[in-house]
């Protein structure tokens, strides 16, 4: 199956790549109101121009296989240069090793992230690196007190990136 990677951007700036199964899926999440930024969380996303990439996985090009290059037929759509492709693949494992590092360093104090996040900044518990779940308004509220958090989507807090 073949993946339809966007380039996507909230209303706070935030670049970030949404991966999809088809135009469709993008077209009814975004109505759907499904979509936010993994940074902010913001609800207001929209699809950056750009050149649509698909994620083909580890399919070979045709030219692999016969040793010959074709040119892509009018229309037919783009071709990613082999070494951007594997340098994006590289860089995306590479975050993947920091998130697992990250997560395994971390103790999770689930819901109770925003009242040990501020215990620890007042000193009433030892400082640690803690993980957990807040709401929109409690990382608000940490960040008016100058404690600083920083969100990650829930699917990469999961025991099977570990």
């Amino acid at each position: 199956m073949s993946l339809k990677v966007f380039d996507l951007q909230c209303d706070q700036g935030h670049v970030f790549e949404g991966w999809f199964g088809s135009i469709d899926s993008y077209e009814s999440q975004q109505s759907r109101g499904l979509l936010s930024c993994p940074i902010c969380s913001s609800a207001r996303v929209s699809k950056k121009l750009s050149a649509p990439r698909l994620n083909l996985g580890h399919a070979k090009a045709p030219e692999a296989a016969t040793g010959t290059s074709h040119a892509p037929a009018a229309g037919s759509g783009f071709a990613v240069a082999a070494p951007a492709a594997a340098q994006m693949a590289q860089l995306q494992a590479e975050v993947m090793r920091h998130i697992r590092q990250m997560l395994r360093n971390t103790e999770d104090v689930g819901v109770r992230f925003a009242e040990e996040a501020r215990r620890m900044h007042e000193g009433e518990a030892q400082e640690r690196a803690i993980r957990g779940t807040a709401t929109r308004e409690e990382r608000r509220e940490l960040a008016e007190e100058g404690i600083t958090v920083m969100p990650i989507p829930d699917f990469l807090d999961d025991d099977r990136l570990q």
